[in-house]
């Protein structure tokens, strides 16, 4: 039975979010599995590079990584509307742990081989892969609808938060205790989250009621297609975070452009998290009232311009402060994106939509990660980040004319389920 009180409940402060002890248990448990992941993805990148010295293969970390959302965008996101969200997601905090494991324990063998850790990462990409959908699906059963655009302000602060202390936590304790005690830490931490999330009384049962079929399949992928607004959204994000990431070649800026060490690093990696924080609580006690297409565009935009001062600079000062700017333009498109599309789909819906979106989050992040080490192996780190950004201004400019629908939204919760 869901912890959501009755529909007659009117919008109250952020605070009283918390009044809902599954919200509370979730947002500890997501804030404990996303700091052991972002502690866990800097040992993972300083581990592989130290390996092997080649931008090539910190790409592919993040196509490792992406293959089995992609592969797998039909069966999650129909796993999330067929079973209860909850289990899917303690499973999948259990696969995240075993991860942890495996990693440590090729850590402790010796072995100098990256390939045996590129298997791990497919391991944790499918754990993911069954987790966005879920996750995402399951907070509109923690609060009331008329709380959901602040609650996606709250969930994504929780994360960014975490964002923040992982990378540099991560990165100092690689230097003291190297890649086994990181994932040794890391293991505890997932298994912490699974201990919260088991804690959750929330039960969301069978959304879909329908035996499974092809056509129940594709329904996500074809409702994205018709909703042209949903599109424009999840595919702005897509082009503009592919072309534009950089999170991939942050360990050679770290250790040949800024000359600094795994600790660099860290402060690298969290600093985008620092500048999205900020704007996810602003977001949560503030959230956007009017244009809200026009100002997403615009921070997307300034995404870009974030991107091409950060592949410019030579000073880590510098370099922190461009990767925050571009931390908080890219939360006001993720909460924007994020709870137009809970609102514009049908609740039964929700987790095949949400696994396209997953799929297009996942093509942006680690199949840009991919892209960026690709092109850094051709032109080099700095040009590759360089043209990166300002692809993604033509990105930008491309998608301001080709959905207007995207351009012309006013305010966010007017987008509902059953309009166009």
């Amino acid at each position: 039975m869901d912890s959501a009180p009755a529909a007659g409940v009117g919008p109250s402060p952020a605070s009283s979010l918390f009044e809902y002890r599954d919200f509370r248990l979730y947002q500890v448990a997501r804030f404990v599995l996303t700091l052991g992941t972002q502690m866990q993805s800097v040992a993972v990148a300083w581990h592989v590079y130290s390996l092997t010295q080649r931008p090539l293969d910190l790409g592919l970390v993040g196509l490792a990584q992406f293959l089995p959302a992609l592969l797998l965008s039909l069966v999650t996101g129909y796993t999330a509307d067929r079973f209860d969200r909850r289990k899917v997601l303690l499973c999948c905090y259990a696969t995240l742990g075993l991860g942890a494991a495996l990693l440590w324990a090729l850590d402790a063998s010796g072995s100098r081989s990256v390939w045996p850790l590129y298997g791990v990462l497919v391991l944790l990409g499918t754990a993911r892969a069954f987790s966005g959908p879920a996750a995402q699906s399951l907070v509109t059963h923690l609060v009331h609808p008329s709380h959901l655009a602040r609650a996606v302000a709250w969930n994504s602060t929780t994360f960014e938060v975490a964002t923040i202390a992982g990378p540099a936590v991560g990165g100092v304790l690689y230097g003291v205790i190297h890649a086994r005690g990181v994932y040794a830490l890391c293991l505890g931490l997932f298994v912490t989250a699974t201990l919260m999330l088991a804690r959750m009384h929330v039960r969301t049962g069978r959304m879909d009621r329908e035996d499974g079929s092809w056509e129940r399949l594709v329904a996500g992928l074809r409702f994205v297609w018709n909703r042209k607004v949903v599109l424009g959204a999840i595919s702005l994000d897509l082009f503009a975070v592919l072309l534009g990431g950089a999170v991939a070649l942050m360990p050679i800026y770290a250790r040949e452009v800024l000359h600094t060490g795994s600790w660099g690093l860290g402060l690298l990696r969290s600093a985008p998290a620092v500048g999205a924080a900020v704007t996810a609580v602003a977001l949560a006690h503030f959230p956007l009232q009017r244009r809200t297409g026009v100002v997403m565009l615009a921070c997307v935009a300034l995404f870009g311009v974030a991107t091409v001062v950060f592949g410019l600079s030579t000073n880590l000062f510098v370099s922190m402060v461009a990767l925050a700017v571009l931390g908080a333009a890219d939360m006001v498109s993720v909460v924007t994106r994020m709870t137009l599309v809970q609102l514009a789909t049908p609740p039964e819906m929700r987790g095949r939509v949400s696994a396209v979106n997953m799929v297009f989050i996942g093509a942006s992040n680690e199949l840009g990660e991919f892209e960026s080490g690709l092109t850094a192996e051709w032109f080099g780190a700095v040009p590759a980040v360089i043209l990166g950004g300002l692809g993604t201004l033509a990105v930008v400019a491309l998608w301001a004319w080709r959905f207007p629908e995207l351009r012309r939204i006013d305010r966010v919760d007017e987008v509902r389920a059953s309009g166009a």
